[in-house]
């Protein structure tokens, strides 16, 4: 009996240390040679089929990534009831990424009735975390609950995990409030989910939660909260972040160094970021990527690529990376080195998707490779609106208009239009000014129903618009449902080329009702049209309001506003506007130049040529338009021709033909009237209707009758759109009396199409704009006015006053000639303005046209005689008229 007993002690200690070796030896294979080798060892001692063993080595198997081997032991030993065996194989499947057959053993488990335990769940909750499979995660949380287990820490934090990944915050949030027990992990699932899910500040308010808790993060924290400091752009939260991970030691962790870098880049804290990236200890791809990507969306092109090459020789970039360095590629023009980048991928054998190809024609179609774009575009196996719209967007870039209608013809085939589409369909029809294009598109967009998008519809009210056709413009405006700030922006611009003021001013009071709140490019918008009605008034009022939008210190406002100013009459608030910007550049130095040209003020408009030089902003072609402009509204002709010589000699600027038309009218409104045309003959240019029209303009004014009638038939000979030259020549031939010619040029106006602008003239009183037409008699006061002109007909007879009947240009008696002179707008304009204002006020009268001889000697002698101050705008410059004298000394 003692020697049985003492057999059986002998037996069962050598059975534990057996048990104990091949466990050891388990745990510690480090190879599958190893693992195979003790898995030999288990079959020969008959252990294949022990609970423990069995699991242990389908552990490991999985552990080894061979989940083959996983099934072969599992089979061995199936059919099974040992639940230690059926969570080693779920374990084994999960950790493999065989999500769904991890489920379908977790199903055969409950169908043969083996019970799970508190070990199963985890596995199986994450599986369905996995494929996202939300029926399954509530039935099997369902399950966890009818067991008891829902108060289980690991249970509950993979719970909260797999509601977090479905996206469930609310759900994972109840679950967390109803753990008895919760570690670092509870937090980090929670954390992490808001995160993931782009709830930055409940990512952090957790996280600051969790601090009060006394949980010490750990690197799995802290890399869920980076991200969230940096969707946020909370510098301050992210500082402190990043002290505590040098604090408790975590920056040698590359995940978080990671993180800290992306984090920096958001808050565009250069420096500091690649501070953190010299300073690690350990680099991996994503360390890369993320720099690499960070100085690309900081538009340090060139530097991104700089360290492409540095991150080949070390580790094989991703295809986010390469994306990244091709964008760069495309914004640098770097058409070689996008090559090398587009071989560098086929080489190493990156299988480019739909996302990389899309931007290979992009970058291609940049560098001005359209041939490589429409290569990578037609080996697309798969192409989507992207790659469409892409390649689309690659022929407007190159002007081939054709080749875009005929893809998307082919696009609208393949059902790939989408708004994007047309609202590049629409810029083509812009561009074109393609009317018929525009509408038929405009049908396509209602069949595709995209006739509700706010930015398709904001393109048709600038297509239409810009095809000239307003109304149509103006019902897709009175359509839309609803209207954004871009919209009015749009429809208000709109109204300028279309000379539809009234509607513009409308549409923008209309704006303000509906508490749309303007930007700058609705101050750009409304103040050309303060401009053309010289509203002063209004414009200040608009000034008010870029002052409280702060606005003002954006420099094309401060450019519109001196344009608006000079404009309106207020010099002097031009000069104010100047002087206050703390930025200028070339345009706000040139409207300067130009408002001093239009007031007749040349020296200084010199001046500020000079003085913008000295600045270092460098003149452009109009800005020596407006400074030859500005010396020959003030005689300053030497000074004049010696700015024109300097557009090549010192800034080798090739003169265009609007600076010889400019040199033109230096000389000939100067009385130069044999330079002026010796100067046209000169010229490397052929001369153009504006060319011979300053020239006959001066040769009239002048009296040079003979020049005149010869520069009359050649300006006949430009076959010219624009009516004013016709006009021009007709004077000059009425002046001659040559009324068969007078009428042979006005049947050719009217056979051409062309439409002479009639004259009108306007002035505001008391808020409200008066406007006057020649010859007009239908008009408040027209008795009154008639009356008070033939009153000031008789001072200025006395004063020594003869009509200049050559201002006639009808073929009538005198006695008619004196009296249609009378009628002129500009006159009624003023006799108007002095019966409705204080004696010795100012009046200020705008006119659409240039001021004829006789209106302006005219106003001369009504400044004297009614000792007011008049300032005239006509259509070339300002005219302030006080005490007999005007102040363009007759240069006009």
């Amino acid at each position: 009996m003692k020697i049985t007993t003492k057999f059986s002690t002998l037996h069962e200690a050598t059975n534990q240390f057996l048990y104990s070796s091949l466990s050891k030896s388990l745990s510690s294979a480090s190879t599958t040679k190893q693992l195979h080798r003790i898995h030999s060892i288990i079959i020969t001692l008959g252990l294949e089929k022990s609970s423990f063993f069995s699991g242990k080595l389908i552990s490991k198997y999985a552990q080894f990534k061979d989940p083959n081997s996983s099934f072969s032991v599992f089979h061995q030993v199936s059919p099974t009831a040992n639940v230690y065996q059926w969570n080693s194989i779920i374990r084994a499947l999960t950790h493999n990424g065989l999500f769904t057959k991890a489920l379908g053993f977790y199903g055969k488990m409950r169908k043969l009735d083996v019970l799970p335990d508190k070990c199963t769940f985890p596995s199986v909750i994450n599986s369905c975390a996995a494929l996202v499979d939300i029926e399954m995660g509530q039935l099997v949380h369902e399950n966890v609950l009818k067991m008891g287990l829902g108060a289980d820490l690991y249970i509950g934090n993979a719970l909260i995990d797999m509601y977090a990944r479905f996206g469930c915050m609310d759900e994972a949030l109840k679950m967390f409030d109803g753990m008895p027990e919760r570690d670092v992990v509870s937090w980090n699932s929670l954390i992490s989910g808001y995160s993931a899910n782009g709830y930055w500040v409940e990512a952090l308010e957790f996280y600051n939660m969790s601090r009060m808790e006394g949980i010490m993060p750990d690197s799995f924290t802290v890399s869920s909260v980076l991200p969230a400091c940096g969707g946020l752009v909370n510098v301050k939260e992210g500082e402190l972040l990043h002290c505590l991970v040098e604090k408790i030691g975590l920056h040698g962790d590359v995940v978080v160094s990671n993180g800290l870098l992306s984090m920096y880049f958001k808050f565009n804290r250069l420096v500091e970021a690649r501070r953190i990236f010299d300073e690690m200890v350990v680099r991996d791809t994503v360390s890369w990527n993320t720099l690499i990507c960070g100085y690309s969306q900081m538009e340090l092109f060139k530097e991104s690529i700089e360290l492409f090459m540095l991150m080949v020789n070390r580790f094989k970039p991703d295809l986010l990376t390469i994306t990244s360095v091709l964008r760069a590629c495309g914004h640098l023009r770097d058409l070689e080195f996008g090559k090398f980048v587009h071989e560098y991928m086929k080489k190493g054998g990156f299988q480019s998707d739909v996302t990389a190809d899309n931007i290979l024609i992009d970058m291609y179609a940049k560098c001005g490779d359209l041939l490589a774009s429409r290569e990578v575009f037609d080996r697309m196996m798969c192409k989507d609106s992207i790659s469409w719209n892409s390649m689309i967007n690659c022929y407007i870039q190159h002007l081939n208009y054709d080749e875009v209608l005929k893809l998307a013809t082919i696009m609208k085939v393949d059902m790939k239009v989408d708004s994007v589409t047309c609202v590049m369909l629409l810029s083509v029809c812009t561009q074109l000014a393609d009317k018929e294009l525009g509408r038929e598109i405009h049908c396509d967009i209602i069949k595709l129903g995209f006739d509700s998008d706010v930015i398709v519809n904001n393109s048709m009210v600038d297509m239409y618009a810009k095809c000239g056709l307003i109304n149509d413009s103006l019902k897709v405006f009175e359509n839309m449902k609803t209207h954004d700030r871009v919209t009015w922006n749009i429809i208000i611009a709109a109204c300028v080329p279309s000379g539809d003021f009234t509607l513009g001013l409308r549409m923008i009071n209309q704006m303000r009702t509906e508490g749309v709140m303007p930007d700058v490019a609705t101050v750009l918008g409304i103040l050309p049209m303060c401009t053309f009605f010289a509203s002063k008034r209004q414009g200040k009022e608009i000034h008010g309001c870029i002052f409280r939008f702060g606005f003002e210190t954006d420099v094309p406002t401060g450019n519109a506003l001196i344009e608006m100013y000079s404009k309106c009459g207020s010099l002097k608030n031009s000069i104010q506007v100047f002087d206050r910007m703390k930025v200028r550049d070339v345009v706000t130095w040139t409207a300067m130049i130009s408002a001093y040209g239009m007031y007749g003020e040349g020296g200084k408009a010199l001046r500020a040529f000079e003085d913008m030089k000295a600045t270092g902003v460098v003149p452009d072609h109009v800005a020596f338009v407006a400074i030859i402009y500005a010396c020959s509204h003030s005689g300053l002709v030497e000074e004049g021709l010696a700015c024109f010589d300097q557009m090549q000699k010192d800034y080798n600027l090739e003169p265009r033909i609007e600076h010889y038309a400019c040199v033109v009218d230096l000389l000939s409104r100067s009385g130069l009237i044999t330079k002026a045309e010796d100067f046209i003959n000169s010229m490397p240019l052929k001369p153009d209707a504006s060319i011979w029209g300053s020239l006959l303009s001066a040769c009239r004014s002048s009296g040079n009758i003979l020049v005149a009638e010869r520069v009359a038939e050649r300006i006949l000979e430009q076959k010219s759109n624009d009516t004013g030259y016709y006009v021009l020549a007709s004077n000059v031939y009425a002046i001659l009396g040559k009324w068969d010619q007078v009428r042979m040029i006005r049947k050719s106006i009217k056979a051409r199409g062309l439409k002479k602008d009639p004259g009108c003239s306007w002035i505001e009183i008391k808020r409200r704009l008066y406007v006057f037409g020649t010859g007009d008699k239908f008009f408040e006061q027209f008795e009154e006015v008639n009356k008070l002109l033939g009153i000031i007909s008789g001072l200025m007879a006395k004063e020594g006053y003869v009509a200049d009947l050559r201002y006639v240009l009808h073929d009538v008696e005198e006695d008619e000639k004196r009296d249609m002179l009378c009628g002129h707008s500009e006159r009624l304009a003023i006799a108007f303005g002095l019966l409705n204002t204080e004696p010795g006020t100012p009046l200020q009268i705008m006119k659409n046209l240039r001021v004829c001889g006789d209106c302006h000697t005219v106003t001369k002698y009504i400044s004297m005689i009614m000792q007011r101050e008049i300032l005239v705008r006509d259509a070339n410059r300002f005219h302030l008229f006080k005490d007999g004298t005007c102040s363009c000394g007759d240069h006009w």
